[in-house]
């Protein structure tokens, strides 16, 4: 929603408003979608063992920021799939693309991963 006062800067209220909204889709990700669970696992797992073999702080943030954007890009993807799931569940093409294109910024976020790590901690 847009502010009523224009592009002043928020009072707290608001900035602690959006901060809860932000936490309930958090919230929403977690209890409706076992991809964003599984990936939350991953980064559990993942973050500290790239936090132990990043050599210095540029390589850390170069391990855990690819991860950080598959969670990103997740919730993103499912917004768009709840979204179309809101005007129904039967088949239309352009549902059905979106959803592709979706899963595949997903995908291509986890080759990212892939990726980054690959090139930083192979010998």
């Amino acid at each position: 929603m847009a502010d009523e006062t224009g592009h002043l800067p928020r009072r707290p209220a608001r900035v602690f408003k959006a901060a809860v909204w932000s936490l309930q889709g958090l919230g929403a990700a977690w209890y409706h979608e076992s991809s964003f669970r599984l990936e939350v696992y991953l980064f559990v797992v993942l973050a500290p063992l790239a936090w132990w073999l990043g050599d210095g702080a540029v390589e850390r943030v170069l391990l855990v920021a690819p991860m950080m954007l598959v969670l990103v890009v997740e919730l993103v993807n499912s917004a768009i799939e709840a979204v179309i799931e809101r005007y129904g569940a039967e088949h239309h093409e352009l549902a059905g693309r979106a959803k592709d294109m979706g899963s595949a910024a997903v995908f291509l976020s986890m080759l990212l991963v892939v990726f980054t790590w690959s090139v930083l901690l192979w010998p």
